[in-house]
């Protein structure tokens, strides 16, 4: 709707038409967001309620008769250019709303005063129309109130005391009437244009009060920001043929296309508790209007919208509309797809609606919180999903319990590779130490169990079988519920939404995966794992940690080998870890079938190899064991060190590789091994790594004829191996940036120890913006990364660059990753979605 320009030239250096300020250039800094909003919709074609903005700065002059007078008579011209058919009549008096935005999206604004006009001459006349006296007296008696005590300067006090000797508001009203006049000398006006007057300056009144000013020093907002007040013709009609409501384009908890809101019949009060209201379906003239607004706005917006509309004789106009804040993942993607599939949108757009981060909450299962449930302690989210269970304060007590078939809880201070068998078969871990890289969270996210770790605030005490945080105690076998994406932790037991991956989902990514650049492979050890990353998406695997394929009921097998105190019980104890270890990379390699898969050999402290009982078959064993200990075990004799000092390890790991992949070539399939060097510092140390390797590689030509294709390389996890990237690469076919030891030894923090202690503070003091464990520091990791990177090209052009660290499934980190030109990421197997779509959004933010 729009008015001639005489028509508007007289007006709107008050006031400002819907629509006409985004013809005029005029934004939020003017009109503002709610000024702004009403223009669009007008733009877009959409029915909304007649309405005018006047801009910020310019509020006041509504109190001066001539302008308001001015005003109204403008709004009255809106109303009948609209749909009205007439105005300002006895039986249908045009009443008005006020309400106010600010240049910016605030929360804390004045509210909204409705029925401005009201008076004892035509309220009969309106109840008539209406049918609801009780409704219009509620109206009324609200915005009394609120113009009492803000333009007024009727005391808040003598208004309690009114509104206490007068709940029912149709004897409030003449007890406020009263009030005013005898406070103010002079009766409450019944010419709309004071009575607007009076209300913009309770508005006004109200931002600039103490009240406001805190407010937006809460907000980190100027303290002298004005606000733009918005004056709307107030739509009536028969109380069964007209009312107020709100709705969203999208059922929430499926994502479906499905407006749902509430409906109220009457006059919209001021009051924003005005009941639960009924569902749409009850709204006079149905929901079809709401089907072709909402089909205007959602690819207009790009997002979930949400409205609030009024019916005046089944007809509706918009009061407001946008995009829902939080509509939840599934909405989104379903969204997403829904625009692109229409043809709306392009894919890559699609893509692009779609945050990485959202996918996490598709994957995992997730606790229902409502608000009321008991907190008991919050740590590192080491692990997403959602579990409930009883607590189990050791390995064999948490096998017991799952072994009958119940949900456990395992709790610890840490755990060791002899935990292993407990936390798989555990529906959860969460332990008092450790942080975002320890060796509960890392098995836990390679598993899918949920996990919170760096729990500084457990106390935990297996003797008397409790843990104790916050004065509150529980005991074993008491239940606790985890949410391992945010790290909270409740007593008691709370309701599980399971996981529920849609098909729009996959449809989403396999476009992300046309776009991206980078591949994205995963972190798997076993059968299970890798399976389970394929089925997400996983090209591949970045990474295969042989020692944890030591764990369990395998663990003695290290053992013997670490603590073997003869030359033929070494030999021995070769022999059968690598007959185990051989099984184990033959189940592997039939799931990897055809893909590429990089096989990390031996790498793990050794005294996480040590029984953690400290129970030894005799002294001399126990001796040995005291020989191997280490005063900084990850910065010992691990990785490539201890294949220097153990020359057997390699080999045999390298054979054992070497023959599972014979067995499956056998059975049709090819896996394209990548055997690689782990905690290099050393060109020399990667030089005689690989010469093992090579030995082992031509024993197996000689003892079968079959030469195994494979490449080996390096990883890249030491400050010195990443300045030497160029010297390594004379031997390394690939490199393989490991991210968490990387970041660790740059910036000589213990991870673990970090996280629990001082990382807490360094985010709360800004000294860190993130943790350098979960999101990639750039200026110094990364700076290591890229100029090693570019070493190794310049050496080896061919060479192929890929990071296996966490980071790998981070999206801010894959983004960086993605800008220095790596090939591939690698991250644990349900992350898998979320660094695909992290690489398709880094490839959009290039084009």
């Amino acid at each position: 709707m729009t008015l001639s320009d005489s028509a508007v030239h007289s007006s709107t250096r008050a006031a400002v038409p819907y629509g006409q300020g985004r013809a005029r250039g005029l934004g939020a800094d003017v009109m503002g967001v709610h000024g702004v909003e009403m223009d669009n919709l007008v733009a877009l074609g959409l029915p909304v309620v007649p309405g005018l903005t006047v801009p910020i700065g310019s509020g006041a002059g509504l109190q001066t008769r001539e302008t308001a007078n001015t005003v109204i008579d403008l709004l009255e011209k809106l109303a009948v250019r609209g749909i009205w058919p007439a105005v300002r009549t006895e039986r249908r008096p045009m009443l008005m709303h006020l309400r106010c935005s600010a240049p910016v999206p605030v929360s804390a604004l004045p509210p909204a005063i409705s029925v401005i006009g009201l008076s004892s001459r035509n309220i009969d006349a309106l109840v008539e129309v209406i049918g609801r006296e009780r409704d219009i007296y509620d109206s009324w008696a609200a915005n009394l109130r609120f113009v009492a005590e803000g333009a007024l300067g009727i005391d808040t006090d003598d208004l309690d005391d009114l509104d206490d000797d007068h709940p029912d508001s149709r004897a409030r009203v003449p007890a406020l009437l009263d009030l005013i006049e005898t406070t103010t000398g002079a009766p409450f006006p019944a010419d709309p244009a004071e009575q607007l007057g009076l209300a913009a300056k309770a508005m006004l009144a109200r931002w600039a009060s103490p009240r406001g000013q805190r407010a937006r020093c809460a907000l980190s907002l100027p303290e002298d920001m004005g606000i733009a007040l918005h004056v709307r013709a107030l739509r009536l009609g028969s109380w069964n043929e007209s009312g107020h409501g709100s709705a969203v384009s999208r059922d929430l908890d499926t994502g479906k296309y499905a407006p749902h809101g509430v409906f109220h019949l009457g006059v919209r009060r001021t009051d924003p508790n005005q009941g639960p209201g009924e569902p749409l379906t009850h709204m006079p003239g149905g929901t079809q209007i709401l089907d072709q607004i909402f089909a205007t706005l959602e690819p207009h917006l790009r997002a979930v919208a949400k409205v609030e509309f009024e019916v005046r004789d089944r007809q509706l106009a918009l009061l407001s509309a946008g995009a829902l804040e939080h509509p939840g993942p599934r909405a989104v993607t379903n969204l997403a797809v829904d625009l692109a599939n229409a043809r709306s949108i392009e894919r890559s757009d699609a893509v692009r609606m779609v945050k990485p981060d959202l996918m996490q909450d598709l994957l995992h299962a997730q606790l229902t919180v409502t608000g009321r449930e008991q907190l008991l302690a919050r740590g590192l989210p080491a692990s997403p999903g959602a579990a409930v269970g009883e607590i189990a304060l050791s390995s064999d007590r948490a096998l017991h319990l799952a072994a009958e078939g119940r949900d456990v809880i395992l709790v610890a201070s840490e755990t060791s590779p002899a935990d292993v068998p407990a936390l798989l078969a555990a529906t959860a871990v969460l332990t008092s130490n450790g942080g975002l890289a320890s060796h509960a969270a890392v098995v836990a996210r390679g598993a899918g169990r949920p996990a919170v770790c760096g729990v500084t605030s457990l106390r935990i005490d297996p003797r008397a079988g409790t843990v104790t945080a916050d004065g509150v105690t529980l005991s074993e076998g008491d239940v606790v519920s985890i949410n391992g994406r945010t790290g909270d932790i409740y007593v008691g037991a709370v309701p599980i939404r399971p996981a529920e991956p849609s098909p729009e989902l996959e449809l989403l990514l396999g476009w992300a995966d046309e776009i991206r650049r980078l591949r994205v492979r995963t972190n798997a050890d076993n059968a299970e794992d890798a399976a389970t990353a394929f089925r997400l998406g996983a090209e591949g695997i970045g990474l295969c940690r042989t020692e944890h394929q030591f764990l369990g009921d395998q663990l003695p097998l290290v053992q013997r080998l670490v603590l073997a105190d003869t030359e033929a019980e070494e030999i021995e104890a070769i022999a059968a870890l690598t007959h185990a270890q051989q099984s184990d990379f033959t189940d592997l390699l039939r799931v990897v079938g055809d893909r590429p898969i990089t096989v990390r050999l031996l790498d793990a402290p050794l005294h996480e190899f040590l029984p953690s009982d400290g129970h030894y078959r005799d002294a001399a064993q126990a001796a040995r064991a005291a020989e191997t200990h280490e005063s900084n075990p990850m910065l010992g004799l691990r990785g490539v060190r201890f294949a220097m000092v153990q020359t057997r390890l390699y080999p045999a790991q390298a054979e054992a590789l070497f023959r599972a992949w014979m067995t499956v070539n056998s059975e049709g399939l090819s896996p394209k091994l990548e055997v690689m060097i782990p905690l290099v510092s050393l060109p020399g140390e990667l030089a005689e790594a690989i010469a093992q390797v090579d030995r082992a590689a031509r024993d197996v030509a000689a003892d079968t004829g079959v030469k195994v294709p494979y490449d080996v390389g390096s990883m890249v996890e030491t400050p010195r191996a990443a300045l030497l990237a160029g010297a390594l690469t004379a031997d390394a076919q690939f490199l393989s940036f490991g991210t968490n030891d990387l970041t660790q030894l740059t910036y000589g923090f213990s991870r673990d120890d970090v996280e629990k202690t001082m990382l807490t503070h360094y985010l709360e003091h800004g000294l860190v913006s993130d943790s350098p464990f979960a999101v990639l520091d750039r200026d110094g990791v990364g700076a290591l990364i890229t100029m090693a990177a570019d070493a190794a090209r310049r050496a080896r052009p061919n060479v192929k660059l890929g990071v296996c660290g966490e980071h790998g499934g981070d999206p801010e980190s894959i983004s960086f990753i993605d800008s220095v030109g790596l090939h591939y990421v690698s991250c644990s197997p349900r992350r898998v979605p979320v660094a695909r779509l992290a690489a398709a959004h880094a490839t959009l933010a290039c084009s």
